[in-house]
């Protein structure tokens, strides 16, 4: 005979095969047997083992979901770089090559058929650029040969026409006039040749040069310039700063610098020159700022100063961007003020 009540509930119970105390679900009947005996009968179902196994198989997901996403990520990985290593192979190559210095054979087989136009049409791209480069090297040398000499003989001519002939002093202003003409015209012709000659990257050999000496020698030699407008010169050496340069740029670097302190400076003014860190400062007096955003283009001038070409900046940046270096202008406190920081 059953009785009706049934119970259930979740208990701790000792499992004497693991010989442990865990939860379970219990249920508990009690029934009387034919011979009127009560008994009473538990059915315990542990409930940790479902949880386990729950978890374990979640955790198991978890674990090759991430794993197949990361297999897959890096076949992916492999795959492209595998497909793209001609592509790599051919930006290095781009990139060591330097139109006007030798360049190596562009060596990169590949079996996708892209490349191999790509390799085909880059390597006649280069062939083509180094012609049309040798081609200009001797078009800028030729037409620089042929505008200096009639220029030379043009100014001859005119010091034969002052030395044997007798003129007036008008004729004599107005041939001076010519010369001075003449010689700023060989001036600008010298000075566009030189920087065509740094854009076309025509000065390849580099070697360790020391600034405080070159600084020291070009303000011996400019010693009688500055005293002839008064002007105050002083070099303020922290450090020795040497620096791997072409010996001709760094030489024009440094010269047109100095130049432009002296054409803007102010009468009885001053020059400073520092060097600290890995930087050089030429600061020299002056009355208004100028023009910072269009100061290192071509034949920028501002207000016209006598003698100036208006490319002695655009040559100093153009060395500085050749070398990596950066060149800045500042004006404050009635200081013009320009910076080269080295890299």
């Amino acid at each position: 005979e059953l009785y009706d009540e049934i119970r259930y509930m979740d208990s701790m119970v000792y499992i004497p095969e693991e010989e442990d105390t865990e939860p379970a679900r219990v249920l508990k009947i009690i029934f009387k047997d034919e011979h009127g005996q009560y008994f009473e009968l538990t059915v315990s179902t542990p409930t940790i083992e479902k949880e386990d196994m729950q978890e374990a198989i979640r955790d198991w997901v978890i674990f090759l979901y991430l794993f197949l996403l990361i297999v897959l990520a890096a076949i992916n990985v492999w795959v492209v770089y595998r497909s793209m290593k001609p592509l790599y192979k051919l930006l290095r190559w781009l990139n060591e090559n330097t139109v006007g210095n030798p360049q190596s054979k562009l060596d990169n087989p590949t079996r996708i058929t892209e490349f191999r136009k790509l390799n085909e049409a880059v390597a006649q791209y280069a062939e083509r650029a180094e012609r049309l480069f040798e081609q200009q090297k001797q078009f800028i040398g030729n037409a620089s040969h042929e505008i200096q000499t009639p220029i030379a003989v043009c100014q001859n001519r005119l010091d034969m026409l002052v030395d044997h002939t007798t003129l007036s002093e008008e004729q004599l202003e107005e041939i001076l006039k010519t010369q001075q003409t003449l010689d700023y015209i060989s001036k600008l012709n010298k000075s566009l040749l030189f920087l065509s000659r740094i854009d076309n990257r025509q000065f390849p050999s580099s070697h360790a040069i020391n600034l405080n000496e070159i600084i020291r020698q070009f303000l011996e030699d400019y010693q009688e310039i500055y005293a002839y407008k008064e002007l105050t010169v002083t070099f303020h050496e922290q450090r020795q700063l040497t620096v791997e340069m072409n010996d001709t740029l760094v030489r024009a670097l440094i010269s047109n610098l100095l130049r432009n302190a002296f054409i803007h400076n102010t009468e009885k003014g001053y020059i400073r020159i520092e060097l600290k860190g890995n930087t050089l400062i030429v600061a020299n007096g002056g009355t208004a700022p100028l023009d910072a955003e269009h100061i290192f283009e071509r034949f920028y001038q501002g207000s016209k100063k006598e003698g100036s070409t208006g490319l002695g900046l655009a040559i100093a940046d153009a060395i500085c961007k050749m070398y990596g270096a950066r060149l800045e202008y500042r004006f404050a406190a009635e200081e013009h003020r320009f910076c080269i920081t080295f890299s």
